[in-house]
């Protein structure tokens, strides 16, 4: 192999490498820009998974309250019912 063949290969061989380095480095790019999108999703499913627990927790507050007033309600229509039939 003649000295130009070996200088034609090398600079062929740099050629490729350069080429594989700027592939690669649009892929890490890809790849960066996917993992910020993911870091984007997951704070949104975060921030709504807080809303949902602040929901339960007023619609379980809420029940609760119900709750107590049934309670009320019932002992008020049983006196209700007792004086009627005391009458």
């Amino acid at each position: 192999m003649s000295l130009g063949d070996r200088c034609s290969a090398i600079s062929i061989a740099v050629e490729q490498q350069g080429s594989a380095t700027t592939e690669i480095a649009r892929n890490v790019q890809q790849a960066a820009q996917g993992t910020n999108q993911v870091s984007s999703n997951i704070a949104a499913v975060n921030r709504e998974t807080g809303k949902t627990g602040s929901a339960a927790n007023q619609v379980l507050s809420s029940a609760e309250q119900l709750s107590s007033q049934a309670v009320t309600l019932r002992s008020d229509v049983d006196r209700f019912l007792a004086s009627i039939r005391a009458a």
